[in-house]
């Protein structure tokens, strides 16, 4: 429990800047949020914004979990939009988020969707074979964010 006393404004901002929580079985619950995520309180981001940012959080996530031989890939429910590896991510303000990669016949792919349609399922896809080490989208997307976000 927090027993620091603090002022009226620094409440407020507290509850304005974001933050995160999740639990799991194997690990903890509060997790800190990378800089370029939590310096700026999510009332002053667009929906597509925020929608990204939490985004690369949670397929970052999900990659240090992944072994090897495998690689991160999205299923989006709700249609017949199958299977997207993801190679890249991007956001257009101030309400769409966009995916792009190949879906499992090798066939260039890119999704556009409203913030308030995201429904995503993270799936693990073996790795390409020809690939030596598994694709790392989550952190190169981590990356891009702090140095330019």
């Amino acid at each position: 429990m927090d027993d620091d006393i603090k002022t009226s404004a620094e409440a407020v901002e507290a509850d304005a800047l974001p933050r995160r929580y999740e639990v799991d079985a194997a690990k903890g619950g509060k997790k800190d949020l990378p800089t370029a995520v939590a310096k700026k309180p999510a009332k002053q981001k667009s929906p597509a914004e925020w929608a990204y940012e939490r985004l690369i959080l949670y397929i970052q996530n999900f990659e240090q979990q992944l072994d090897n031989e495998h690689e991160i890939a999205m299923g989006f429910t709700g249609g017949d939009a199958g299977v997207l590896r993801i190679e890249g991510m991007g956001f257009f303000d101030p309400d769409m988020v966009t995916f792009h990669g190949t879906d499992t016949d090798g066939a260039k792919t890119q999704l556009v969707q409203h913030v308030s349609q995201l429904n995503v399922m993270l799936r693990a896809l073996p790795k390409q074979v020809e690939a030596e080490e598994p694709t790392r989208i989550g952190f190169r997307l981590a990356r891009d964010l702090e140095e330019n976000g």
